[in-house]
């Protein structure tokens, strides 16, 4: 969650551009990009949960439910678009099944629920964000660029442990590789951008601490590390928030 207190002004502090976008549009797709993350976050958070049913990861998912309803009222209470307000029905309807799943015993059945709650959080935000999209700038599409490396790793853990916890099936293999292959395009639009020199260091950074990473999540048959990789991964979101901040900040 201190991630996205820290980004929390990244898109709606951006000037309105002058292609006809609202601060409406840029106050929507904030709150896309966060439900987004969440909609990853929440599994992984619960695997973990169900892994090692410790206080503080309760916690954690009771905080990102909180988030999540945030980010579902914001978008409820800013679009005027009828498909928008159509697919939040769906999303909250989502978004409570999993907070009754959380309250009860942890199965494989409330885990593929889960899971397919998860993909239509995701899917509606996608859905949501292209109703509401308009030109970004240069350095906007940076700072997208940036946040989705963020979900994205989030995504790769939720299927990291979900194939090391059982869940070993065709689909989820699929998607976890997608989702590598999406990390490594998105860090290569950082790679080739020009940072000063202190930014330079946190780009570094960010491709040891993948280069780290990507050795265990692309292999399944590698050990299973959850608790390790997980701050190995939080690490790296750290560092592309970082990047996230200088991008908002250079517009």
């Amino acid at each position: 969650m201190k991630r996205l207190m820290k980004v929390s002004l990244l898109l709606v502090g951006l000037a309105i551009s002058a292609n006809g976008a609202t601060r409406g549009d840029v106050k929507v797709i904030e709150a896309t990009e966060d439900i987004r993350y969440l909609s990853q976050k929440i599994v992984k958070d619960y695997l973990f949960y169900s892994l090692h049913p410790k206080k503080e990861l309760q916690l954690s998912l009771d905080t990102t439910l909180s988030s999540l309803s945030k980010d579902l009222r914001t978008i409820a209470t800013t679009t005027k678009d009828s498909d928008t307000k159509d697919i939040l029905e769906f999303l909250a309807y989502s978004k409570e099944q999993i907070s009754e799943i959380i309250k009860s015993k942890s199965t494989e059945e409330n885990t593929a629920l889960m899971m397919d709650y998860s993909e239509t959080l995701l899917e509606g935000a996608d859905s949501i964000a292209e109703a509401h999209k308009y030109d970004f700038s240069s350095g906007e599409q940076m700072l997208m660029t940036s946040k989705k490396i963020n979900y994205l790793l989030e995504r790769v853990m939720k299927y990291y442990i979900a194939l090391h916890s059982g869940y070993n099936t065709p689909t989820n293999k699929e998607q976890l590789q997608i989702a590598i292959d999406n990390i490594e395009e998105n860090l290569a639009k950082i790679n080739a951008y020009t940072y000063p020199d202190d930014m330079k260091m946190v780009q570094d950074r960010v491709n040891e601490a993948w280069s780290a990473n990507r050795v265990f999540v692309s292999d399944v048959n590698n050990l299973f590390i959850p608790k390790l990789l997980s701050i190995s991964v939080d690490y790296m979101e750290n560092l592309i928030t970082q990047i996230e901040i200088y991008h908002s900040k250079n517009q």
